[in-house]
């Protein structure tokens, strides 16, 4: 993997790079709608800075570009329509007051930067060198393939639910979300894991794990659904039954009584 030190350099100036952008705003969410594209930058940086070739390469970029502008596209879909700070990082306002502009590069901006490179190393590692196709390379194409739909699928079924008042104060439980209670965060589970495989069938180092592990981890127990199963019960009365039939992240057939 020759291009770390450029990638953590390339990653921790585009995120510093929002940090002023911020202030303007009065809003440190956009950095949420620059986390898609950062990766979609690295890879074509390796791209072009490598001596890359065969049918790898741009799978890969193909893969990653079209996540990248899809959940770009729809995080930013989601800003303007929210119209304000989202509430993680209001609160984070809150608490640090004055300090909250150097909290923020340090804790939300920088944080990210240190996150989107790590997680990114997979992606280097696919990028890295030019060799055939594997079997692994197959398996990790099916499954990155695979998480970009379910999260895209996912995704659209939530933004039509929300968009009918008739659902205000309601859960969505049809669709993928009658499998899973967090069907968009397992596509990006899928994804992440997909993408390592194909970094291990270029001959990526073992390491490299650490990637979709930190990833899941934010997924499971931070960012992802654990943020939202502790917030989102409070909110929506129905939401309790809804656990009780519904898997919380790996689909399985509605109505079971499983925590998966």
């Amino acid at each position: 993997m020759p291009h770390l030190l450029p990638t953590f350099l390339l990653t921790f100036a585009l995120m510093t790079a929002l940090w002023p952008l911020s202030f303007r705003l009065r809003d440190v969410s956009i950095i949420d709608i620059a986390w898609a594209p950062v990766f979609a930058i690295v890879a074509i940086y390796c791209v072009f800075a490598g001596a890359v070739g065969g049918l790898r390469s741009p799978i890969v970029l193909v893969l990653i570009c079209a996540w990248a502008i899809r959940l770009g596209g729809h995080v930013l879909a989601r800003w303007r329509r929210l119209g304000h700070e989202d509430y993680r990082y209001a609160e984070i306002r809150r608490k640090h007051g004055p300090n909250f502009p150097v909290t923020s590069l340090f804790w939300i901006f920088w944080l990210q930067a240190l996150l989107a490179w790590i997680i990114s190393w997979p992606l280097q590692s696919a990028l890295a060198r030019p060799s055939n196709l594997n079997w692994l390379d197959y398996l990790g194409i099916a499954l990155a393939a695979a998480g970009i739909t379910i999260e895209a699928i996912a995704d659209a079924q939530l933004t039509r639910f929300r968009n009918d008042p008739r659902n205000k104060g309601h859960v969505l439980d049809s669709g993928l979300w009658s499998w899973s209670r967090h069907p968009n965060y397992f596509g990006d589970f899928t994804m992440w894991w997909g993408f390592f495989l194909i970094g291990l069938a270029a001959g990526g180092p073992w390491w490299t794990i650490l990637s979709p592990i930190v990833m899941s981890a934010l997924l499971l127990h931070y960012s992802g659904a654990g943020l939202m199963e502790d917030t989102i019960g409070e909110r929506k009365p129905g939401y309790a039954d809804y656990v009780r039939r519904t898997s919380m992240f790996v689909p399985l057939p509605p109505s079971r009584k499983t925590d998966g």
